[in-house]
């Protein structure tokens, strides 16, 4: 049985933007509750505690609010894998910061994460090119690195990294949904390890003492 969120009183009245971060909130966990299609505006609104008029306001119908949520969440997504990336000029330490990623967003941001992933609404266009957006800009990253550091054309370095963001996001929804026996540390681990002994096997171009021993 699914949880049951209780109706909040009428709030009364926030800044816009602290408004529109409320109604965000509480649309994401009805939407991930009750999927889009029976998800409904009256019942947003309801437990956001404002009237129709005011969550109009915000956003002009229930795919906009759905947009907007996705948008936020794909967004949170890129700018964690740009930052793993940026932590350190360690390869093999970069690939364990982006697997890393993946399984803490995966486990701490539960709902966000399948608001992305297992959205019933992917065959809408605008939906899919928003889930599309979270792994080619992730992999664009990816393929940076990737490039800069070994020298491979732009086609090859893409295809790798679209591999890791694979192996990341795919690896991480098995391990939440299968609730796994194995720890978040031990998860990371093996997946870390086995996306490094892969790419880590591509010569750089130039020697790197700071990368680690394969």
């Amino acid at each position: 049985m699914s949880e049951v969120i209780p109706l909040r009183p009428r709030t009364s009245r926030l800044p816009r933007t602290a408004r529109r971060a409320q109604l965000l909130e509480v649309a994401l966990k009805v939407f991930v509750e009750q999927g889009y299609h029976s998800a409904s505006m009256d019942e947003i609104a309801e437990r956001a505690g404002v009237s129709k008029p005011v969550l109009y306001q915000h956003f002009p119908g229930k795919l906009d609010l759905y947009l907007a949520l996705l948008e936020t969440s794909c967004d949170t997504v890129i700018d964690g894998v740009k930052t793993a990336l940026a932590s350190t000029t360690d390869n093999r330490k970069r690939v364990k910061a982006t697997m890393e990623l993946w399984y803490d967003y995966v486990a701490g941001q539960g709902e966000a994460f399948r608001l992305v992933f297992e959205s019933d609404l992917t065959n809408d266009p605008s939906v899919r090119e928003q889930v599309d957006r979270v792994i080619e800009e992730s992999a664009a990253a990816i393929a940076e690195v990737i490039h800069e550091d070994t020298g491979l054309p732009g086609a090859a370095s893409h295809l790798l990294a679209v591999s890791l963001v694979g192996m990341g996001h795919v690896g991480a929804r098995n391990w939440l949904s299968a609730d796994s026996s194995l720890t978040r540390d031990e998860a990371v681990q093996l997946a870390a390890g086995l996306a490094w002994r892969g790419i880590g096997g591509f010569p750089r171009n130039e020697d790197d003492t700071n990368q680690g021993d394969e």
